[in-house]
């Protein structure tokens, strides 16, 4: 049976949706970005852009760097972005957009975030890049799907007593990387941690501006969690979104974050800027060894 209209939603041109993208317009390899203004900053090191479009916060810029080709898209923030964003991504590369039916030649993609984010270790200081090992799901998004396959019960069992995490909150979710991509991507100059995904930068995040939290101990709780040495090393809002679709459509994910600030001990980077563009480098780099 074809995928309905209402479920599959084309633009007149056919191309997806919200991303106004067609199959031939990306990579097999696409760098995922929050803010649509670093599409711009990491496409300015392509050899050649071939193609660009927009529409809302999804930008995306398609071309080569050192001969490999590659898409860089923006998602906005957070995980209701990303969801939108991998099932278009996956609905491009694995479902026949004239017959609106799946394939049966599924492909898989290499997704490569690179965002900014808080270190919750003191050990993991500002300017430096963090390579998250596995996702940890605080925000609930992915229990919208059949996640049996991809859930790591032991280390969530740990996670939800160490934190006495409330039953009115979605049950937390640890999703690992694609340890391909990690070996490729990782180096002396990277950290290693859990990254966890919340769905909000305020209350979500343990900040308090004037309203009070659910858990005003739950930051601390975070960060001394400990399960066979590993630790939630950075907190950010996308990656295990990313982590969690990635595996259940088949494509191969990584998250790697600039850290900007150091929840721990209050600092925060004199040029982030500039951190962000080193690991744009950094990565371009790597994925084209």
């Amino acid at each position: 049976m074809p995928i309905k209209e209402s479920e599959l939603i084309l633009n007149p041109d056919g191309s997806i949706y919200h991303l106004n993208l067609k199959p031939e317009n990306i990579a097999d390899t696409i760098i995922l970005v929050g803010d649509q203004y670093r599409v711009d900053k990491v496409s300015k090191h392509f050899d050649s852009i071939e193609f660009k479009t927009q529409k809302r916060e999804f930008k995306t810029h398609t071309g080569t760097f050192n001969g490999k080709r590659i898409t860089v898209l923006s998602t906005g923030i957070g995980p209701d972005n990303i969801d939108i964003v991998l099932n278009e991504l996956d609905a491009l590369v694995n479902i026949d957009l004239n017959t609106r039916q799946p394939k049966e030649n599924l492909k898989s993609l290499d997704i490569i975030r690179i965002g900014t984010s808080g270190s919750l270790q003191e050990s993991v200081p500002v300017d430096s890049f963090v390579l998250g090992t596995h996702g940890l799901d605080l925000n609930g998004m992915l229990h919208s799907y059949r996640l049996d396959d991809i859930c790591n019960p032991e280390i969530e069992k740990a996670f939800i007593k160490h934190t006495n995490w409330s039953s009115n909150k979605a049950t937390p979710i640890i999703i690992e990387n694609s340890t391909k991509l990690e070996g490729k991507l990782y180096s002396k100059n990277t950290f290693k941690g859990i990254t966890a995904t919340l769905g909000g930068f305020y209350g979500p995040q343990g900040r308090v501006l004037r309203l009070a939290l659910q858990d005003s101990s739950l930051n601390n709780k975070i960060d001394s969690f400990n399960f066979n040495g590993n630790k939630i090393t950075n907190m950010e809002m996308e990656t295990s979104a990313i982590y969690g679709l990635s595996k259940l459509l088949g494509h191969r994910a990584v998250s790697l974050n600039a850290i900007i600030a150091n929840r721990s001990n209050g600092t925060f980077s004199k040029n982030p800027s500039k951190v962000i563009e080193n690991l744009i480098l950094y990565t371009l780099k790597k994925i084209t060894e």
